[in-house]
């Protein structure tokens, strides 16, 4: 783990492996939240483990670790609704990432463009977006 608390705009710190910036949780995890790189929408919020966070900066496509599954899940490896990565930031603590990202179609497996989709408010829920695709043909790949 490197403390960027000091350093300057610009420098740079090379590595072998970019996952040693990285502060993984207890359960060998970082939190990751892709954002779309050119209108900022949040799109999600998935978990990452070091093997998919060197997959996705090598290869450009998303992918994270699937805690129901146990195993990696390349994002769109079903639906086809791809995750493409522009860059990815680190944040001050090394314990979040945030990946901005290129998503082609909804990121969401309700088939909504983003997964925070609904409002809290204090009397109840409200859902704020349509599905772009029904979940059924989402996944009929």
């Amino acid at each position: 783990m490197h403390d960027i608390e000091g350093m300057a705009k610009g420098a740079r710190l090379t590595l072998s492996d970019p996952s040693e910036s990285v502060r993984f949780n207890a359960d060998g995890l970082v939190p990751a939240v892709a954002q779309q790189y050119d209108s900022g929408e949040v799109l999600m919020m998935a978990w990452m483990n070091a093997d998919a966070l060197r997959e996705t900066l090598a290869t450009g496509r998303v992918c994270y670790w699937s805690r129901s599954r146990a195993r990696l899940w390349r994002k769109g490896e079903r639906s086809g609704q791809i995750q493409a990565l522009v860059e990815a930031r680190l944040d001050c603590d090394g314990d979040t990432l945030l990946l901005l990202v290129d998503q082609q179609g909804p990121a969401c497996h309700t088939g909504r463009r983003s997964c925070f989709s609904a409002r809290l408010a204090p009397d109840g829920l409200e859902i704020i977006a349509d599905p772009l695709i029904p979940p059924d043909q989402l996944y009929r790949r």
